[in-house]
Parts: structure tokens; C-alpha cells; sequence
């Protein structure tokens, strides 16, 4: 698949990370096109020996014919990108990985309640754009290396698109993660109220941003 990563900070590291561990192509945009060709550069030098991961650093019109476009940006920056790039989105499933927390106080989301952050960028995208919530449940530092304690990720999925989903999924697992469909895109106001306890939760449990949500069985 062809992944357009929009942001170029460390959860975008860690994606692309995972998504070229996948083999699949990686496009990255950013509001400074120097960062994400700088990300892109450290990415390739990080490839194992013998490697060549397809990633580029691209303009805003990197998001066409993409199949997945993965906003990683804080929210609510993400309801301007769904907004400004409208149509150009058609036939791309648009991964939401935000959390709404309120860093000015650090105690709460900056959603209302009976909503989230991922509905509200979905209504900002252009009609006929799937949003998909997902990677939102894993710290960078994890994601990076893909697993904690021995075990892969779990990375929760919610979205009211099949397609959409079927797509994130594929992503996640290729990239050795362990998909969870965990039903429709209002069930992303659980996912990020969940993971907002887990952040809340690292200094009291001295976790250092090293822990990770595992659904066991």
C-alpha cells in the first residue's frame, strides 16, 4: 500500500517505521518540507543492511492516490489538514491517531462529551472519505520497536468503513503489530479517554511511557 504520513514528529517516525517494516511505500508531508525530508533520510539510514525502503519526502498533493493518509499531528490540527485537503482525499482512508488531552491542565479531553476527536474530523472531511481511529492507544517510543514485554502491540481500530479498517489492519500487521477491530468510529471516544488514563497513569506508576494497552485472552 502507499502511506501518506502527514506530520513529521516521532509518532510519524514510529509509523512509517512500522509501515516499512511492512514493505509497503511511505510518502511524508509536513508543513516544513526540511523536516520530513529529514525524516525520510533518517529513516533510510536506518534500514538493515541491504534494505531500500520506499520513503519520500513529498508536497501536500502526496495524499492523492494514497491508500491510507495518516494524520499524524496533534489534535485539533487535524480538523484544518481533513478540511483543506477535501476531495484530494477521495479513494484514501483517512487514520486519525490523536488524542484530544487538555495539556493546560492535564486533566481531562478538550472534546464534549458524547463525541471525539475523530468524529469531528470526520465531519470535516470531504463526503465519501472514511475516518478510521487507530495507533492512538501506543506511545511512540513503543510503537517504534513494535513491542513491550515480548508481546506485539495491540492496535485498536475503530471506523464505520470495513474497507477502511481491513486497510489499517493490514498495516498493522505487516508491520508486526496486532490488529483489534473494535467496532463503529463512536467507540473512538472510549479509545481516547482510555488513553488518556494510560497517560495520566505513567508518573504514579513509574512507568517512564514504556507500558501498553494489551487485551489478553
Amino acid at each position: 500500500m502507499i502511506i501518506t504520513i502527514v506530520g513529521a514528529g516521532n509518532m510519524a517516525r514510529s509509523i512509517a517505521t512500522r509501515a516499512l517494516a511492512g514493505e509497503h511505500t511511505v510518502r511524508l508531508v509536513d508543513h516544513s518540507p526540511q523536516k520530513a525530508a529529514d525524516l525520510a533520510e533518517q529513516l533510510r539510514a536506518g534500514a538493515p543492511p541491504g534494505a531500500t525502503p520506499d520513503v519520500t519526502q513529498s508536497d501536500a498533493i502526496g495524499v492523492e492516490g494514497a491508500d491510507l493518509v495518516v494524520l499524524a499531528v496533534p489534535y485539533p490540527a487535524g480538523l484544518a489538514v481533513a478540511a483543506e485537503y477535501g476531495t484530494a482525499l477521495a479513494g484514501s482512508v483517512l487514520v486519525d491517531i490523536s488524542n484530544p488531552v487538555d495539556f493546560a491542565t492535564f486533566d481531562g479531553l478538550v472534546v464534549a462529551a458524547g463525541t471525539s476527536a475523530a468524529e469531528r474530523i470526520a465531519a470535516e472531511a470531504a463526503p465519501g472519505v472514511p475516518v478510521v481511529k487507530a495507533f492512538n492507544t501506543c506511545f511512540a517510543g513503543t510503537l517504534l520497536g513494535g513491542r513491550v514485554a515480548g508481546l506485539p502491540l495491540d492496535v485498536l481500530i475503530a471506523g464505520d468503513d470495513e474497507e477502511g479498517k481491513r486497510r489499517v489492519a493490514e498495516l498493522a500487521a505487516s508491520g508486526g503489530l496486532n490488529p483489534l477491530d473494535v467496532g463503529p468510529l463512536r467507540r473512538a471516544r472510549e479509545l481516547e479517554a482510555f488513553q488518556f488514563l494510560h497517560m495520566a497513569a505513567q508518573e504514579r506508576l513509574g512507568l517512564n511511557w514504556s507500558s501498553a494497552i494489551k487485551i489478553l485472552s
